[in-house]
């Protein structure tokens, strides 16, 4: 009974196969014709599918933040690593600031201060035409008084 259907298959794909070859020879224009047809079918579906409403990474929201206003520092990333440090730089948008791959660049200066740390913020500032930057006062700790610039989403 398998050998009847493969049989059977194999017969329709041959008619088939023969049917397009005779259509190239008596009518290539049709032939030809009919695959750009095709072709074009499937880049427009492939090209429009998909909806409006883009699922992808969620945003994070940046509330507004006041001068002169109390906060404490907290990472976008605290639920994932609560001991990791937030970063203060000298001056906002410092693209070299980041790249702490050095171990004395964790020591000292007030630069990495603890999640929950309170501040203040002095002033708010724009770096790359879109990430805004809050320079942050220590009101605590060993480091109560000292400066430095944070991401304006680090600040609670």
């Amino acid at each position: 009974m398998s050998d009847d259907k493969s049989s059977n298959k194999a017969e329709k794909i041959s008619n088939v196969v023969s049917k397009v070859l005779q259509l190239k020879e008596s009518n290539p224009k049709v032939l030809f014709g009919a695959i750009g047809a095709l072709v074009v079918v499937i880049l427009i579906l492939m090209m429009s599918g998909g909806s409006s409403v883009k699922k992808g990474l969620t945003e994070f929201k940046v509330g507004n933040i006041s001068i002169g206003q109390t906060y404490e520092l907290r990472g976008v990333n605290n639920r994932y690593d609560v001991k990791s440090t937030i970063r203060l730089v000298s001056v906002p948008g410092s693209l070299a600031a980041y790249d702490d791959t050095e171990a004395e660049d964790r020591k000292g200066g007030c630069k990495h201060m603890p999640q929950g740390t309170k501040v203040k913020v002095t002033q708010v500032q724009k770096a790359f035409k879109t990430t805004q930057f809050a320079e942050v006062e220590m009101l605590a700790g060993e480091c109560a008084g000292h400066k430095g610039w944070t991401f304006i989403h680090n600040l609670k």
